[in-house]
């Protein structure tokens, strides 16, 4: 918990309808088993104390009697779980009989929240047995000598962890067009638990689903739904115990209908609490009184909590191939049509650009390619300049004159090695000295050759640096770091591989397929210092600021969430187990932090490109960074 993860269990226990002494055995059997699997936060179905399914016997003494001993011999034989524990049971509160979510802590009674929305159609007849809960809270007798808090306004917080905090409904509530959980979040509920008995029939469990999930995201929370089970199957209605766990519009865990019935996963609750702060349409209450609510705390042992929720190593990445195909189509789209509104609106029917035979650039030409092919203009505008230098290798220089070709784009060759001695002669640099002024140098006579040319043409220049690099300040200052217009900019470079292989996979012309294959093999670099002396490059990019896969791990960490270092460290390790070991990892943190700091007066001046994802460092619009701020907390903090 001490990195904001806290696990969280939704059980289904076999009960037996109308059999409580049985219930409360096999409840507090899955209640064991969640705790002793970690979970601090438990979730039991609705009425699973003496089963959903009694119907009449509701009006029976004798089970409301049974049921309400029950609640208490629960809450005392858990009294030494570290765990706050939401159990269902029917209870008689003032003369009427209620659906009840009965939050347990520490062997107490924390509080008692009656279901709101009472169904009484189709199969459901509520309305018959059960009243409608009050939202306003009140301690109450619940039974004889018994009071608790009740009412369904009640916010659990943990003092232990200040962004875990707990609200429960009970299943049709979420079902209605305005569920109590709405108003839970803007209180400031970052955890909603959902005690269910919905049965199954035919293509229930994916609206379930899609309802859970939807729910988490709409709210930005996490989202427990406990679903009762075969036991309770009786009569006319079975169920399935299909639990689910939510968060932020992504399904963590789930029970498979007629499975086990038993989802675990870790919310991360401080990243919630970070997503909602920089939300400036998520109004959360200054208080939760200051919404009706009523807030009773409980504490839980701080620790950092085993994660069993899978850790993706590639988060701009999706793993299915057919939801990477469809980001791919999408990010293509919003580049190519976006360039297409500059040319349009500039009038312009020629680009340039430099074309290296690298990943970016070829991802920058294809764009290119399409958005000349959308606005219908002839690809013979499309100006690649290739512009060979000191350390370009025949490999890839030919690869950018072969896919030129297989484009039908125009292409020019300019070589820079004559105007870049030139230049060091002006401003008396040794050539044999292959420092920063050495690289430079040749990155910037490559811009103004292509920024001329684009003069020259009446054109534009397109960018081809990628979010990776900018994000690192691996560009060149006023080199490849400017263009007109920067198609790849909001494009990470894990994603850019992709793009370029989608292309290549569903192009259907072999020359370009293959040159596009032999460009994704090829290592990346700027080839600024001299090839190997077999032609091969010498200069790998990820040699020196580190692997690119474990960089856009960190900046979506960073950006996205906000997560401190350790955190992110923390998640590196468990996302690259066996890829890294954990001083590599710690090594190429460090890198970034000192980089991402360092080199924020590049992206303070980056020309106009498309956001495609929720990552961006545009200074217009997503990262408002000053230039001057230094790296030495997030350094410290690892």
């Amino acid at each position: 918990m001490q990195d904001g993860f806290v696990k969280v269990a939704a059980r289904t226990p076999r009960v037996r309808v109308a059999d409580v002494a049985h219930n409360v055995e096999v409840c507090l059997e899955a209640i064991r088993e969640a705790a002793e699997a970690g979970a601090r936060i438990i979730a039991l179905p609705e009425l699973c104390v003496t089963g959903y399914t009694c119907e009449d016997l509701f009006w029976q003494q004798t089970l409301l009697d049974a049921a309400t001993d029950a609640v208490q011999t629960i809450a005392e034989s858990t009294s030494e779980i570290d765990a706050l524990i939401f159990v269902g049971a029917p209870l008689r509160v003032g003369g009427k009989l209620y659906n009840c979510a009965i939050a347990l802590n520490a062997g107490e009674i924390l509080g008692i929240v009656p279901k709101i929305y009472i169904p009484n159609y189709n199969e459901f007849y509520e309305a018959r047995h059960f009243s409608s809960g009050p939202d306003e809270v009140d301690t109450l007798q619940w039974a004889p000598g018994r009071y608790a808090p009740f009412g369904a306004d009640q916010l659990f917080a943990c003092d232990s962890l200040p962004e875990l905090v707990v609200a429960a409904e009970v299943c049709e509530d979420l079902w209605a067009p305005q569920p109590p959980s709405i108003a839970h979040a803007l209180a400031g509920a970052t955890l909603i638990v959902n005690l269910s008995a919905s049965n199954a029939i035919v293509g229930k469990a994916a609206y379930r689903r899609d309802l859970v999930v939807g729910q988490s995201g709409r709210l930005v929370c996490g989202y427990m739904y406990a679903s009762a089970g075969l036991g309770e199957s009786t009569t006319d209605v079975v169920f399935a115990g299909h639990d689910l766990i939510a968060e932020n519009g992504h399904l963590l865990a789930e029970s498979a209908p007629f499975g086990p019935g038993s989802a675990t996963t870790e919310i991360d609750v401080v990243a919630l609490a970070a997503e909602r702060q920089r939300m400036s349409t998520f109004d959360l209450a200054v208080s939760p009184e200051a919404e009706g609510h009523v807030v009773q705390y409980f504490s839980l042992e701080v620790q950092n909590t085993t994660l069993t929720r899978h850790i993706d190593p590639h988060p701009f990445v999706p793993s299915a191939e057919s939801a990477r195909a469809a980001r791919c189509e999408d990010v293509f789209a919003i580049q190519a049509y976006g360039l297409a509104k500059r040319l349009e609106h500039t009038h312009g029917t020629t680009a340039v650009i430099g074309i290296s035979g690298g990943l970016d650039s070829t991802l920058a030409l294809l764009v290119t390619v399409r958005a000349f092919d959308l606005l219908n203009l002839d690809r013979n505008g499309i100006i690649a300049v290739t512009m060979p230098g000191f350390g370009t290798t025949n490999r890839t220089k030919s690869n950018a004159m072969i896919l030129a070709d297989a484009l039908g784009v125009q292409l020019r060759e300019v070589s820079i090695a004559a105007s870049v001695r030139q230049h060091f002669d002006d401003i008396g640099h040794d050539e044999s000295v292959h420092d920063v002024t050495y690289e430079n140098a040749q990155a910037r006579e490559r811009t103004q050759i292509i920024m001329d040319i684009a003069n020259q043409e009446g054109g534009l220049v397109v960018g081809t640096g990628d979010l990776s690099e900018l994000a690192l300040g691996w560009a060149t200052y006023n080199g490849d770091h400017m263009s007109m217009y920067s198609v790849n900019g909001g494009v990470p470079k894990t994603l850019v591989r992709h793009l370029v292989r989608y292309v290549a996979d569903t192009c259907g012309n072999e020359v370009e397929a293959h040159v596009l294959y032999d460009v994704l093999d090829t290592p990346v670099s700027p080839e600024l210092l001299p090839a190997n002396e077999d032609g091969t490059i010498a200069q790998q990019t990820e040699d020196l600021v580190g692997p690119y896969e474990l960089h856009d791990f960190v900046l979506y960490q960073v950006l996205r969430h906000g997560s401190r270092p350790r955190k992110v460290q923390r998640l590196a390790q468990e996302a690259f187990a066996g890829t890294y070991d954990d001083k590599t990892i710690h090594k190429w943190l460090c890198t970034f932090y000192r980089r991402f700091f360092a080199q924020q007066f590049k992206r303070s001046c980056l020309p106009d490109g498309p956001k495609v994802g929720s990552v961006a460092v545009s200074p217009r619009g997503d990262l408002r960074m000053p230039s001057d701020a230094l790296a030495t907390l997030w350094l410290a903090d690892l």
